[in-house]
This record gives C-alpha cells, sequence and structure tokens, in this order.
C-alpha cells in the first residue's frame, strides 16, 4: 500500500502508533504482538497490521520467530555490545561526513535543535525515574540533525535506525540525575561545537566517546540487576520478577545497585 499525493495510508497510521507505543514504553520489551489484539486496539485488518509490524522489524524494533510471531525487541547486554559497536562505526561515519558536506542550513538546525534540547526539562515531575516525553523527543531530534547533513541519505537513515533501536534501553533505563562523573549537557555541546568547527575528526571521536559512555553506563546496570542475591534463610523472596515476566531483563528495576545507573545516549 502506497501514499497518494502526500496522504498517509492506514498502515502509515498503524505503523506510527505501534512505534510510539514501543519507543514510549507503552507496549514493553519481549512483548508479544497477537493479531487478534492489535487488530481490536486499531480496528485494523491483518495485512495493514502485517505491514505496519513488518516496517518496525526492518528498524529493529520488532522481532518475528517461526511459531512465535512477533514481539518487541527484547533487551539484553549481548544485543547491547553489537548494537553499539555498529553504531559508534556507522553514526560515527555519518556525523563525519556531515561535519565536512553540512551547509548552512544544516548548521542552523543543528544549533536549533539543541536549544531546544537544552532548554527541554529533563526529568519527569510526576516520575522522577523517567525523563519526560518532551526531553526524549528533542534529545532524538537533536541528534537525528546531527546526522543530517550526510549527503547519502542510505546512510543517515540506516545510522537513525540503529540510534531508535538503542532508544528502547534508554527508555528501560534510570534518568543521568544521579550520575555524578557525567555532564550530558557538556557533551551535547561538545557536538555542536564540533559539528560548528568542522572539526570532522573532533567530531567523530566526540560522538563516539558519547555512545560509549552510554554503553558502559547501561551495560554495569545490567551487571548489578543480574547479580546473584543470596536469599534469607528460611524466607523466601517473593514479589520478584520471574525469569519469563518481560520486566525481569529491564534495566532500571528496583533492585540492589540499580539506582546508580543511567543511559542517554
Amino acid at each position: 500500500m502506497t501514499a497518494v499525493q502526500g496522504k498517509r495510508t492506514r498502515v502509515d497510521v498503524v505503523y506510527d502508533d505501534l512505534r510510539g507505543s514501543i519507543l514510549s514504553g507503552r507496549l514493553l520489551p519481549g512483548r508479544r504482538l497477537k493479531f487478534t489484539e492489535l487488530s481490536s486496539e486499531h480496528s485494523a485488518s491483518m495485512s495493514v497490521l502485517r505491514e505496519a509490524l513488518t516496517r518496525l522489524t526492518a528498524e529493529g524494533l520488532v522481532t518475528n520467530e517461526p511459531n512465535l510471531g512477533y514481539a518487541v525487541t527484547d533487551l539484553s547486554p549481548t544485543h547491547l555490545e553489537e548494537l553499539t559497536e555498529a553504531r559508534l562505526e556507522l553514526e560515527g561515519l555519518v556525523f563525519g561526513r556531515a561535519i565536512a558536506c553540512g551547509d548552512l542550513t544544516w548548521e542552523s538546525n543543528v544549533v536549533a535543535a539543541h536549544h531546544i534540547l537544552e532548554g527541554t526539562p529533563f526529568l519527569s515531575s510526576t516520575d522522577p525515574q523517567r525523563v519526560t516525553d518532551a526531553w526524549a523527543l528533542a534529545h532524538a531530534e537533536f541528534h537525528r540533525a546531527l546526522l543530517a547533513g550526510c549527503p547519502n541519505s542510505r546512510l543517515t537513515t540506516m545510522a537513525c535506525r540503529l540510534r531508535d533501536e538503542a532508544e528502547l534501553y534508554r527508555l528501560w533505563s534510570r534518568p543521568l540525575g544521579s550520575e555524578k562523573d557525567r555532564d550530558l549537557l557538556a557533551e551535547h555541546r561538545l557536538l555542536v561545537d564540533r559539528a560548528l568547527a568542522r572539526d570532522v575528526d573532533g567530531g567523530m571521536t566526540a560522538l563516539r566517546a558519547h555512545i560509549a559512555h552510554t554503553t558502559e553506563l547501561l551495560t554495569t546496570g545490567f551487571l548489578a540487576q543480574n547479580a546473584p542475591v543470596a536469599p534469607v534463610a528460611d524466607s523466601p523472596m517473593t514479589g520478584l520478577p520471574g525469569a519469563d515476566s518481560p520486566m525481569a531483563d529491564l534495566p532500571g528495576a528496583d533492585l540492589p545497585g540499580a539506582e546508580d545507573t543511567g543511559f542517554e545516549g
């Protein structure tokens, strides 16, 4: 199904709705996406849902396994390591080309996106364990603006898709409000400074350091959460997520050692 004269199709609408639910955390990592439920929730046919889910699978936000069907991509340290390796190579390359080839409009868009990011409230007033939806959107738009100057649209699209996959990890981790050894604002300003200075090598180095630091923090969170906890004698633990629970593998859960980790790459 294709759009005509710029109009959005039913597939476009359902795709956007599902994508928004995944990136906002309304659909948890590992959650099975059943056609009957989705059809009822979105008033969509099987063919529409299948095409929308196929798009999301191509972006890495959804998986499709034989005999199991579709599910929101689960989180794991191994997947994060592979994702980070790909981001370090591809995003660094795309940002370097953007710095080398971006025009004045690109510079203006980078500055504007950074200004919006810095002026947007970071932590939610109702849930200080999460960043605000507005900040998450501004953060994503800022990173997209950095890459948008690359003249190769295919490379840019692939880099942005990798960032979207990484967004799942950011959503299910604590924000960096408690981080004492990281200045996130300074990291973002450095990326802008390197872009405006047309410092290709410096910009690529700064972005890769930004991504790598984020992964280091999140990996620490995974290790802290999955560390074995000795049960109290004659008092079995209750109420903890089971191994099959979608919350069992999510960073930022209320477990010992998880309170000092965060992710905002």
